[in-house]
């Protein structure tokens, strides 16, 4: 239990590679396994822990011994950037690896069926052809299944990757079994086959439907930077009888806030000086202004057009409608 010297600790970690729900159990346990976590929750990791018994480097280390990578976002803006590259070279990434597994992977289903395509060469028919095509679609394209699978067994239990990997591996060694040891399947009486196939195009589809989710994720995460910089970073409001600017962060329930024409309100809140026309468009999808007068309520986000007004806060922070937004998309 921590005492009064040690002080909690929050930090937002961004977590790379998990791709079902089942992960974000193994994260959430691999963190709160450290030392000094006091709670771990996973959408982007945000973990509370006791300073000076848990550090970052711990909590780095656990969310990589379950299979994962993760890194601290401090600076907002820093973040938002480093994300983008990653996102990037996410899928950059995958769409190298769907198209080199999509290639021999058409190439190996072509091969293995003679029978319905005769005209395709006899040497890509020949089953050691067609092994060596599959080896490096199964452990070099299909190498985060195993990285995932791995990661799972460490922590004692199991998830998608271990499904994909197991599958993907029954087949590949049955087909490399069948092409070494023909004989000793006719001795059995069993018909020697290859499912060199069955392995290729299972990786190709799986990495394909995870190329398309990194895509949706991006353009999602597009989406949200682009409502947050319709917040300003500073406001101008009125304390002991004179304006002041002050960071958004600082804004109270209360405050009397002055909007200028053509900058955006900052917060929610209800006119009391002034009248004008705001622009809710981003709101309500009417591109005509909403004329404002004593008692109108004025939301964030919001462009004033013409005029000027001074309005008090009434919901600020994760309170704002814009904020809900956000957390709506970022939920989705």
């Amino acid at each position: 239990m921590a005492t009064k010297e040690q002080e909690k600790q929050k930090v937002t970690l961004r977590v790379d590679g998990m791709t079902c729900a089942s992960c974000v159990v193994h994260v959430e346990k691999a963190l709160r396994g450290v030392p000094g976590v006091v709670e771990a929750s996973v959408n982007l990791a945000t973990v509370q822990y006791v300073d000076n018994v848990a550090t970052l480097d711990e909590l780095r280390h656990a969310v990589a011994d379950s299979g994962y990578s993760a890194e601290a976002m401090d600076d907002v803006d820093e973040a938002e950037d480093e994300e983008r590259l990653a996102r990037t070279k996410e899928v950059r990434a995958l769409r190298d690896r769907v198209a080199f597994a999509a290639v021999l992977g058409v190439v190996i289903f072509l091969g293995s069926f003679k029978e319905w395509f005769p005209w395709m060469p006899s040497f890509l028919q020949n089953w050691y052809v067609l092994w060596a095509l599959a080896t490096p679609v199964q452990f070099w394209v299909g190498a985060q299944f195993y990285r995932g699978a791995w990661g799972a067994a460490k922590q004692r239990t199991t998830n998608m990757n271990s499904l994909i990997a197991v599958g993907t591996s029954v087949a590949y060694i049955y087909s490399a079994a069948a092409t070494l040891f023909p004989d000793f399947f006719s001795t059995q009486g069993v018909e020697a086959k290859v499912y060199f196939d069955t392995a290729a195009i299972i990786i190709t589809l799986i990495l394909l439907g995870r190329l398309l989710e990194a895509r949706a994720k991006g353009q999602t995460s597009e989406a949200i930077r682009t409502l947050m910089r319709l917040r300003p970073k500073t406001v101008r409001v009125v304390r002991d009888g004179e304006e002041r600017d002050i960071p958004i962060a600082q804004v109270v329930s209360g405050d009397t806030v002055v909007v200028r024409p053509g900058e955006r309100v900052a917060v929610d809140g209800e006119v009391v000086q002034g009248t004008s026309s705001v622009d809710e468009s981003m709101l309500t999808g009417e591109s005509r202004p909403v004329e404002k007068r004593m008692g109108s309520p004025v939301y964030g986000g919001t462009i004033n057009v013409v005029g000027s007004f001074h309005f008090r806060a009434t919901r600020v922070g994760r309170d704002t409608v814009l904020s809900q937004i956000i957390r709506m998309v970022e939920e989705a």
